[in-house]
This record gives C-alpha cells, sequence and structure tokens, in this order.
C-alpha cells in the first residue's frame, strides 16, 4: 500500500486534490485534524487526559470539550499547547496506523494522510509526502472567492503556515495545482 501525505498552504486546493483521489484514484482519505477532533470526543481516553490535564472549565455545556476555552489555554502558552499535542498527537499516530493496517488488509492501494502540521506529526507513516502548491496571488484569489475571507484575515493565515521553501524542503513531490485542474490531474497520475 502507499501511503501518501498531503500538505500545502491554505488555498492551495488541498481539498480539491483529495476529492480526486478518492473519486478518480479509489484512495482512503484521513484528515488528521477530523481524527484528533474524533478521539477528543467525550468518553474516549484522549478526552478525560485533556480534562486531567486543563480543568473541567474546558467542558460545554453539552459536555463535549469547549475549544474556545482550550483554545484560550494552550495559544497563550507554548508549555500548555505541547502539553495538549503530547495527549493527541500519539492518539491519532495509533489511529491512523491500525487504520492503515485495517485498510491494507482490505485490499486498498492508496491511503493519504492530510494534515497541516506534516511533516512534524505523522511523516515516520507515509512512504511519501506530496507539497500541493499554488502561487500565493491564486491562493488569495481561491479564498476571497470561496471562503469570502478578506485581505487582512488571508494574510495573517498565509503568514502563520510554513513557507514555500519550508513545504518544498520537506516533501518528496510537488504537485502544482496553480492552474487548469487537468494539469494536476496529469501530475498526480505520473507520480501515482
Amino acid at each position: 500500500m502507499k501511503v501518501i501525505g498531503i500538505t500545502g498552504g491554505v488555498g492551495s486546493g488541498k481539498s480539491e486534490v483529495l476529492t480526486y483521489l478518492h473519486d478518480g484514484c479509489g484512495a482512503v482519505i484521513c484528515q488528521m485534524d477530523e481524527t484528533a477532533k474524533m478521539l477528543q470526543r467525550k468518553g474516549t481516553e484522549c478526552y478525560d487526559s485533556i480534562v486531567k490535564a486543563f480543568g473541567p472549565e474546558i467542558i460545554g455545556t453539552d459536555g463535549e470539550l469547549n475549544r474556545k476555552a482550550l483554545a484560550e489555554q494552550v495559544f497563550s502558552s507554548q508549555e500548555k499547547l505541547d502539553i495538549l499535542n503530547g495527549i493527541v498527537h500519539p492518539e491519532v499516530i495509533r489511529w491512523v496506523r491500525d487504520d492503515i493496517t485495517k485498510k491494507e488488509k482490505e485490499g486498498i492501494g492508496i491511503y493519504v494522510v492530510e494534515s497541516a502540521l506534516l511533516p512534524d506529526v505523522g511523516a515516520e507513516i507515509c512512504s511519501e509526502i506530496w507539497y500541493i502548491y499554488a502561487p500565493v496571488p491564486v491562493r488569495r484569489e481561491r479564498l476571497k472567492r470561496s471562503r469570502g475571507y478578506t485581505d487582512e484575515k488571508i494574510n495573517s493565515m498565509i503568514a502563520s503556515q510554513p513557507s514555500e521553501e519550508e513545504f518544498r524542503k520537506i516533501s518528496s513531490a510537488v504537485v502544482d495545482n496553480g492552474g487548469a485542474f487537468e494539469n494536476t490531474v496529469r501530475q498526480i497520475g505520473e507520480l501515482l
């Protein structure tokens, strides 16, 4: 089984690539952010560990984690962020490894891991990492059109992410998704 990590900046078109890999290539898609949220639901070990570490004030009225309250704690302190990551990241990696094993037994040939945190979290489970690239002006236009973001919000988001050079350094392949999607499909076909 080929395990491909997908990364790239906001507005680069990762979602479109993931949809194509799933629908056009039969790949299983695992979005690590969604997996992390699933593993933090009430009743899980992860949930219990987070509440123990950060206190009952991070529990919402519905009994689930109040993500806003948790974010206020962890983003004000690198130490607290490290504690949260130390709880969540190993659980996510363990779940993804188990899912890869299960899907491989089912005969799945391509498993795609999408994460903003690659390669810091998850690179060890990927056979290769693809950087989905699009020039900044294209990304800006996409974010304005599809999400209605302001220039200020886009600037802030782009500034908070790794640079193009950093993405390229950690990737085994670059998929240029800045033009017609047919070109992207051709590149994906060559890589597969």
